[in-house]
């Protein structure tokens, strides 16, 4: 099946979602470049927490939100969730504002990787030991000013129909602190409840090959399903990934796939 044959919004409605969408990024970072300076750190998170809502409104998406974030962060916290698309540091920022890790390549994407950078997200080259070292030294640095920190343990995006095994190195921070973690599902549907391929962001699929492929959308559902915390104390980090991974792949009722970490659930297993 091509592209054009899974249209399923007309051209022009698709060219408005485009430009809006460009016009809200270049409205992000006016806000982060001009005022964030002159925001506190809880107008920084509402400000955050609006426009990644407004984004999703803009590409049409529609969180469904399970459960609900801590109320209040007396000790330090962990949310660790699967990975699918690029969407889903917008849906978890839309309701809790934690400081991601992810992969470096973001910070080159246009326009998002500034923001992203600008806005606390800790950025990690993959396969470096070292610089994994000196990741997990600013998670405790962001502990102790009182943020949350969020992890992909998958290390990929897949398609949502599987989830691969969870890497165990990032939560070594939150065994040390002895962290609240937090598992959070998430999945994007269609409008007959079916997994909707077009929200995933994997394999050999661009950023604007995924965004044209959002656009067509005329609704995706997002789910994000937050699930009973786990006291990290006391446990290892391999028991975390293990525990964690457990609930996800139960809340979504998922498979957990054999294939080594670090590859795409798209076309032919793609490096991401």
């Amino acid at each position: 099946m091509t592209f054009r044959d899974r249209m399923k919004t007309p051209a022009p409605v698709r060219y408005y979602r485009a430009a809006f969408l460009l016009f809200h990024l270049f409205a992000g970072v006016f806000e982060v470049a001009a005022l964030f300076p002159l925001y506190g750190n809880s107008r920084r998170r509402r400000a955050v927490s609006r426009w990644s809502a407004r984004l999703l409104a803009i590409v049409n998406v529609k969180p469904v939100v399970r459960g609900a974030p801590p109320a209040s962060a007396n000790r330090a916290a962990v949310l660790v969730a699967n990975h699918v698309s690029w969407l889903d540091i917008q849906l978890i920022h839309s309701v809790w504002q934690v400081r991601f890790v992810a992969k470096s390549e973001v910070r080159l994407w246009p326009l998002i990787g500034w923001l992203s950078a600008r806005t606390g997200t800790l950025f990690i080259e993959r396969g470096k030991h070292r610089h994994a070292a000196r990741i997990n030294r600013s998670i405790h640095a962001a502990f102790k000013q009182g943020h949350a920190i969020g992890v992909f343990p998958e290390g990929t995006t897949t398609d949502g129909k599987e989830l691969t095994r969870f890497h165990a190195s990032l939560l070594q921070p939150a065994v040390d602190e002895r962290a609240m973690v937090y598992p959070v599902a998430l999945r994007y549907l269609d409008a007959s409840g079916n997994i909707n391929l077009n929200a995933s962001y994997v394999g050999d699929t661009t950023l604007l090959e995924s965004m044209r492929m959002i656009f067509a959308e005329k609704t995706i559902r997002a789910e994000l399903i937050f699930l009973p915390a786990i006291d990290a104390a006391g446990k290892s980090r391999r028991e975390l990934a293990a525990l964690t991974q457990s609930a996800i792949a139960g809340a979504l009722n998922l498979p957990v796939s054999g294939r080594t970490p670090g590859l795409s659930g798209g076309p032919q297993g793609a490096p991401r």
